[in-house]
């Protein structure tokens, strides 16, 4: 996006250049006009590393005719990990700084190394003083060595604890599995007693049915 100064100069040159105005002139002036940059909202609120909003024309192939449009950088929004900070940071980056980011190693390393002017507004400076602060407070914490020794020991003592966590999710994968088929027996056991109830009481009320036809039919006067 052009700055003030261009937008400045691309509207007042063509109306001093009839005036007889020198070329001296003109370079003081230039210099003389602020060179700050135009950033609009939208880059306020996260990193966009210097890509803003384009303006331009669509030129018809046929007529020639000219339709004004605009060009918006590609923003998203990302959870960005900071390993001084050991946690995530939710920002709007654009994928110009996203491949920045990458190339730095980290964003830590992409806001300390890039300059506090290049920085375009004040989300990017939080973060980045945030980060300085950190690494000032761990510069000034002792840190304290374990001989190869006691690191041995350590790495034993880390290895038998992995060891008896695995042993213990695999007993309770056995228990919950045996306690699994059980219920599931006791579910069959059940139903087939229920169905050999429900054949008995059957039979036996087929048996009570046919009784009482034949004594029915024994006592009919012949």
């Amino acid at each position: 996006m052009a700055s003030r100064s261009k937008a400045m100069l691309k509207n007042l040159l063509p109306k001093i250049k009839g005036e007889g105005v020198s070329a001296e002139a003109i370079a003081a002036w230039r210099k003389a006009l602020p060179k700050n940059k135009c950033v609009m909202g939208r880059a306020k609120r996260g990193l966009y590393g210097g890509r803003h909003i384009q303006f331009g024309n669509n030129i018809s192939e046929d007529g020639g005719n000219k339709t004004r449009r605009t060009w918006k950088p590609n923003v998203q929004e990302k959870r960005l990990f900071s390993l001084i900070l050991d946690r995530y940071i939710r920002i709007k980056v654009t994928t110009h700084t996203l491949r920045c980011i990458d190339k730095a190693g980290c964003i830590d390393d992409y806001l300390l190394q890039m300059p506090v002017r290049k920085l375009e507004n004040e989300l990017a400076l939080f973060w980045k003083v945030k980060i300085q602060q950190q690494y000032e407070k761990l510069s000034k914490m002792e840190v304290g060595f374990f001989p190869p020794e006691e690191e041995k020991k350590l790495e034993e003592a880390f290895e038998r604890v992995k060891i008896a966590r695995k042993a213990s999710r695999a007993e309770n994968r056995e228990k919950n599995r045996l306690n699994a088929n059980t219920e599931m027996n006791n579910g069959a056991e059940g139903g087939i007693q229920d169905a050999m109830l429900d054949r008995r009481e059957g039979t036996e009320s087929n048996v009570a049915d046919d009784g009482q036809r034949l004594g029915d039919f024994q006592s009919q006067p012949t």
